[in-house]
């Protein structure tokens, strides 16, 4: 695929007066969107068949129709904006397939503790920029990125592994330190290399984003930490 902008020549400005460009940002946070939760679609699936009940399957595999209907929801707005999903997509494929290689999970109750805080902390970083747009994309990326089944599913089922397996807290909780910081710098660098993130936070000056996204990772953090913290673990 290329890794052109699929923003069309011929697009219109938008009703703010912000025009193509702004358009264009929204369209890059769609397409990175729009990514992620395919990519969700396709680990929960693959996990699935790993399960070690039925059960486990089963609830896996009700997460991984969530996500891809999550897909099909950016897929359906990007298509009302002219755009084809497979062009948006493209300029982050390379990021966030090598993301989810360098945070291989070791065994299923790795893959689990991935989830929570990789899938928690995206939602949170998306919500976050979706508070400074306009009301129909906050909406749309709110909608995307409900995770409170999910949350409350992985929740229970780590807890429950957690319980009585000293052993197994400790290395989940070492594994929970790895991914948190893997997934800020994710998010750090996906805004950095396609610009979209102090664009679409209003911010021009450097100094300003710069404050203003370390106020943003400073609260992914804390969030993530109130997270671990109820699994009994340390952030």
């Amino acid at each position: 695929m290329s890794s052109e902008r699929p923003f069309p020549a011929d697009r219109p400005t938008t009703s703010n007066g912000t025009g193509t460009e702004h358009l264009q940002h929204v369209i890059d946070l769609y397409g990175v969107m729009a990514y992620g939760e395919l990519s969700a679609f396709e680990r929960f699936s693959s996990d699935a068949r790993f399960s070690p009940t039925l059960k486990d399957r089963a609830d896996l595999g009700r997460l991984a129709v969530v996500e891809f209907g999550h897909f099909e929801l950016v897929s359906a707005e990007l298509a009302r904006l002219g755009i084809d999903v497979q062009a948006a997509m493209a300029p982050f494929q390379a990021s966030i397939d090598a993301f989810h290689e360098r945070t291989r999970p070791g065994d299923w109750y790795e893959s689990l503790m991935k989830a929570y805080v990789t899938d928690a902390v995206s939602g949170d970083f998306y919500r976050a920029i979706a508070d400074r747009l306009d009301p129909d994309t906050r909406a749309l990326v709110s909608r995307i990125k409900e995770n409170g089944d999910q949350l409350v599913l992985l929740t229970a089922r780590l807890r429950r592994a957690l319980e009585h397996d000293a052993r197994l807290a400790s290395r989940l909780a070492l594994w929970g330190r790895r991914l948190v910081g893997e997934a800020l710098t994710q998010a750090q660098r996906i805004g950095i290399e396609r610009a979209f993130l102090g664009a679409l936070l209003g911010l021009d000056e450097p100094s300003s984003q710069q404050a203003v996204t370390a106020d943003l990772f400073a609260e992914l953090t804390r969030n993530h930490s109130r997270r671990m913290n109820a699994l009994g673990l340390t952030a």
